[in-house]
């Protein structure tokens, strides 16, 4: 039988929810403050490239920061909520011949 997720419950779902919401706007912000810190250092070191460039590093940084945020504040939901604790881990015995 599996066990009850803590997530079940509306107040502590709304609680993680929210504070999940509040660490993405935080790496929201951070990924925005670093595209833009590596622009500039870019912009110095190279000069005036193609636009294009400063394009692709900033889509690639964001799109990595942004997703690698969103999957590790997901593992810290999961975590930090006890929804992983209530999972029956309890897998039937195979024979080894």
């Amino acid at each position: 039988m599996v066990g009850k997720s803590p997530l079940d419950d509306p107040e502590k779902a709304a609680f993680a929810w929210a504070r999940y919401r509040r660490i993405m706007r935080f790496m929201f912000l951070a990924t925005v403050g670093v595209v833009l810190i590596a622009l500039a250092l870019l912009y110095k070191s190279n000069g005036a490239i193609s636009v294009h460039f400063y394009i692709a590093v900033a889509l690639g940084l964001g799109f990595t920061m942004l997703l690698t945020s969103a999957l590790m504040g997901l593992v810290f939901l999961s975590n930090g909520t006890g929804h992983d604790a209530s999972v029956d881990n309890n897998l039937p015995q195979h024979d080894e011949d």
